[in-house]
């Protein structure tokens, strides 16, 4: 019996460092975004910048423009907040308006807001930008495909919020509704870091 638990208990660890090899490796390797679980946290932040990960291909159809595509590099040089939300969420009713503050009083200072609109009917969307007043533009992106840059990521944590730097590397990341109070030290941080 104790060979069998000393056995089971080499076999976990061996499993157990194998998977965090792998995580870290792929980092390393690919020099690419790699979300990990968080242990329980809903507020994570990437610092110092040496250590953060770009992410590409976060791109899709515009609620505001039709025919048009929303993505992450119509925003070069500046710090962008991307909301994941949808129609049906609670938590996102009460957010979008302090999203939208957010867009509106530092968008001279270099920042922007993207939504991802997910799991969601294109016309309950746009009803739900247009009823409140939501000027910034979102992704149409029911499937959440525009979230496969992000390797890993939860897409089925809504509301979610990723902050990108200056160099659309990941600076944050908010598992929960967020508000102007939690963004705006953030935002206030990266707009002063140096551009690239």
């Amino acid at each position: 019996m104790r060979r069998l638990a000393c056995l089971l208990a080499a076999l976990l660890a061996a499993v157990v460092l194998a998977g965090c090899g792998v995580g870290a490796d792929a980092v390393e390797r690919n020099q690419e975004f790699v979300f990990v679980a968080p242990g329980g946290q809903t507020a994570i932040t990437y610092d110092p910048p040496e250590s953060r990960r770009p992410v590409s291909g976060i791109e899709g159809e515009s609620l505001l423009r039709p025919d048009a595509i929303a993505a992450l590099a119509d925003y070069p040089g500046r710090v962008v907040v991307v909301n994941i939300w949808g129609s049906w969420c609670g938590p996102c009713r009460e957010e979008v308006l302090d999203l939208q503050a957010v867009a509106d009083q530092m968008a001279d200072s270099g920042v922007a807001v993207l939504g991802i609109d997910v799991k969601d009917e294109r016309h309950s969307a746009a009803d739900f930008l247009t009823a409140r007043g939501v000027r910034y533009d979102s992704i149409f992106d029911p499937a959440g495909r525009s979230l496969l840059g992000l390797h890993g990521f939860p897409r089925n944590v809504v509301p979610s919020t990723v902050v990108f730097d200056k160099q659309h590397r990941v600076a944050a990341v908010f598992l929960a509704q967020v508000s102007q109070v939690q963004l705006r030290p953030l935002l206030d941080r990266l707009v002063a870091e140096p551009a690239a």
